[in-house]
């Protein structure tokens, strides 16, 4: 980055470690972390940045192993000036570093519906990325457009069908940093909004292991989805039922374990390193396909090298 051409304003550190940005808290550092002031600086950034000098968005690490050996890219992750929510009418418009659980709750204030992000972890551009879900909504059936910065530093806004959205999947243009996103959102009570939303919240405590560090869910659950990205709920098998059968509840490695509580949950139980993390899923997906068939696939990204 010596030859960048361009003086951000925002903070550029090299050799930043990551494991204090993410939920699991392990991994190593990034060649660099850019967290741009603005979205001129954005775009200038990546626009004077050498094209061989590869790019990863990197949210709140809500649903990421960063590998011990670290990322070879400079890594980008919005803050402040990229989590404004904003609502006008039927839409809700949210910076990609807003949290999906703040636009939940703000939508419901202004009587709109958009609580199946209450529970969801992690910001509104993973959302995008992933297509998340909960609770039979996914991103897929709110998203309107989202708003983002190419590689090459151009401001793009794409319609939803665009992003090509499926089962905890997006087609977003390589190198491309999203930074807001739309939503169209039915109109609701907003007392019944919030109720719904705590009622959402005591059925994910009740189930998940949420004071834990975890990254979520950890595999994609085996059957896949329709078309339009939406699981098959009725049909579908479930990652932990598979799991348990295996014998995999509770299994551990260093320090590394896959969640009594719910078997889909790796988490670190103390002292864990990404290779202990990624090597146990490893495990999982071996014993469930020895005794099932089945070949799982991982939910929770991975990067970086060993």
């Amino acid at each position: 980055m010596e030859s960048l051409a361009y003086t951000p304003r925002g903070a550029l550190t090299p050799n930043r470690p990551l494991a204090d940005l993410t939920w699991l808290r392990v991994g190593g550092p990034a060649d660099w972390l850019f967290q741009p002031a603005d979205e001129a600086d954005l775009a200038e950034f990546l626009r004077a940045a050498p094209p061989e000098v590869a790019v990863f968005p990197m949210g709140v690490g809500s649903n990421l192993i960063v590998r011990d050996g670290g990322i070879r890219a400079v890594v980008i992750r919005l803050g402040r000036g990229f989590n404004t929510i904003e609502v006008a009418g039927e839409t809700v418009t949210a910076g990609a570093a807003a949290l999906d659980a703040h636009v939940a709750r703000r939508a419901a204030e202004a009587g709109r519906d958009l609580t199946f992000l209450r529970t969801i972890p992690g910001s509104i551009g993973g959302a995008v990325r992933m297509n998340a879900g909960c609770y039979g909504a996914y991103v897929a059936d709110h998203l309107v457009s989202v708003r983002l910065i190419t590689r090459a530093g151009a401001a793009l806004t794409l319609p939803a069908a665009d992003l090509h959205l499926g089962y905890r999947s997006s087609e977003i243009p390589e190198g491309a940093v999203i930074v807001s996103a739309t939503f169209r959102a039915p109109p609701g009570d907003p007392a019944a909004l919030a109720a719904k939303m705590e009622e959402q919240i005591a059925r994910r405590d009740a189930s998940q292991p949420t004071k834990e560090r975890s990254a979520g869910s950890t595999f994609r659950n085996p059957s896949g989805a329709s078309s339009t990205g939406r699981a098959d709920d009725t049909h579908e098998l479930k990652a932990w039922a598979v799991i348990d059968r295996a014998g995999m509840r509770g299994a551990r490695l260093g320090g590394a374990q896959m969640s009594e509580k719910h078997s889909n949950f790796l988490i670190n139980a103390g002292g864990a390193t990404a290779r202990d993390l990624e090597q146990l899923g490893e495990d999982v997906r071996k014993k469930v396909l020895q005794t099932q068939g089945i070949s799982l696939q991982w939910e929770i990204m991975r990067i970086g090298e060993y």
